[in-house]
């Protein structure tokens, strides 16, 4: 019985494409997409809300126009890298499941698809002006290169994750025309870094991280905690030092200030999960964790208040 078991397993894994029923291959290319993942795009909200601006209409279109252009571009990565990454996704224990590894989606689909999005991303990030196309064009050149070689060189691996979450905080500013300041550079930075870190300590968790991604080979969990607990420590002192500053700026209104506690919350919250190796995902635990969400909500609200308000 275990024999026919594995059989069948091992048939399902292989199907193609036209074996899958009808309509399933369209449904397969939306999750293959992974709009669950689009939250990450919500940092593109970042310069605008902080800097005050997100009240002026054009800054909110071009915000949008953003948003809109990384979905695009991010979506149009993932089924590039999933058909490219096929047979390695049919070894790992969930990858398998994906739409591309499971055979529903043809890689010759996931391809043509992947490349329509990535050019209706560049496209669209026009609308806010070359600036917003510049950064989308980079971000799509840096996946481009992580998925074909940089994915397999630690560290390398680590800084093109980290700098995808940057660039994401750098594109609202880049559309809607806001100077960004040293210290919203600093912490989008080493909290890019500390998501990435987490993200690679959750797959070294797994059983055989060889089978998973190359590079994991070369990490030892120590060294992954070591860059994780780093970026932490760095992203609170240098939100710290910006709180200050802003309170400085803002008159002497202590709600930047008082932002530093459900700030610091979120990190130590978030960092139980990378401790637990559950992080893989950052999204999957922002959409799940009802206290970091309560804790998100409150530093916004304390943010807004000194930004709108103060």
């Amino acid at each position: 019985m275990t024999r026919r078991h594995n059989v069948s397993r091992t048939r399902k894994d292989h199907m193609t494409a036209t074996d899958a029923p009808p309509g399933s291959a369209t449904r397969g290319v939306l999750r293959a997409s992974r709009p669950r993942q689009w939250s990450k795009n919500l940092l593109v909200l970042a310069a605008p809300v902080l800097s005050g601006e997100l009240t002026h209409g054009d800054v909110v279109w071009h915000t949008v126009v953003a948003f809109v252009a990384f979905c695009c571009a991010a979506s149009g990565v993932y089924l590039i890298n999933d058909a490219g990454d096929i047979e390695a996704d049919r070894a790992h224990p969930t990858k398998r499941n994906r739409p591309i590894a499971a055979g529903v989606v043809s890689t010759r689909t996931a391809y043509t698809v992947g490349v329509v999005l990535n050019i209706a991303a560049v496209a669209v990030s026009f609308l806010a002006g070359w600036e917003l196309a510049a950064v989308v064009a980079t971000y799509l050149v840096l996946s481009a290169a992580y998925s074909r070689w940089l994915k397999h060189e630690p560290v390398l691996d680590i800084a093109i994750i980290a700098t995808g979450f940057l660039l994401r905080a750098i594109a609202g500013g880049a559309a809607s025309g806001i100077e960004l300041s040293q210290w919203f550079l600093l912490s989008a930075s080493f909290g890019s870094l500390f998501m990435a870190a987490g993200k690679r300590y959750a797959e070294a968790a797994l059983t055989e991280p060889g089978l998973v991604r190359r590079s994991l080979t070369k990490y030892t969990p120590t060294y992954l905690r070591f860059v994780w607990t780093m970026s932490a420590g760095l992203l609170i002192m240098t939100y710290g030092l910006w709180a200050f500053e802003l309170n400085d700026a803002a008159t002497g209104s202590p709600l930047f200030v008082a932002s530093m506690a459900p700030f610091v919350l979120a990190v130590l919250r978030y960092a139980v999960s990378i401790d637990a190796g559950v992080a893989g995902e950052p999204e999957e635990i922002a959409l799940r964790d009802r206290v970091l969400q309560v804790l998100a909500l409150v530093w916004l609200l304390l943010v807004a208040g000194a930004v709108y308000l103060g």
